[in-house]
């Protein structure tokens, strides 16, 4: 059942969003989708993922609190991972392997009172 509900939630996150802009690289080398007004900056180390979420001026929005998931789509293969806050503004996930190419990432958190979500494909 708890892959039925993360591949659904995958396919329904995947749907075109015209309120998500991409906006570059981050300060900290990752893809930033703006939702929200909150740049979401994706980052991947190793076996670590890692989403810091800012605010509109770009200082660092903390995550005290927050709540997140990120359901991956990697080599045919459909996982998804919880994300813990950790300190000052980042949301973390660890993989059972490191990301191939083209991976597909949704990322869904609530911030602040704010239901984030946004798309990313690893490079």
């Amino acid at each position: 059942m708890w892959k039925s509900f993360a591949l659904v939630f995958f396919l329904i996150a995947m749907q075109p969003d015209a309120m998500a802009q991409t906006s570059g690289k981050g300060p900290n080398g990752g893809d930033v989708v703006v939702m929200e007004g909150h740049p979401i900056e994706f980052v991947t180390e190793g076996q670590e993922i890692t989403f810091y979420i800012m605010s509109e001026d770009k200082s660092p929005t903390p995550t005290a609190g927050a709540t997140g998931r990120a359901v991956v789509q990697d080599g045919g293969k459909t996982v998804a991972v919880d994300l813990k806050p950790a300190e000052p503004n980042r949301l973390v996930g660890q993989l059972s392997a490191p990301l191939g190419a083209n991976a597909r990432v949704v990322f869904a958190a609530k911030v602040e009172g704010h239901n984030l979500q946004a798309r990313f494909t690893h490079n």
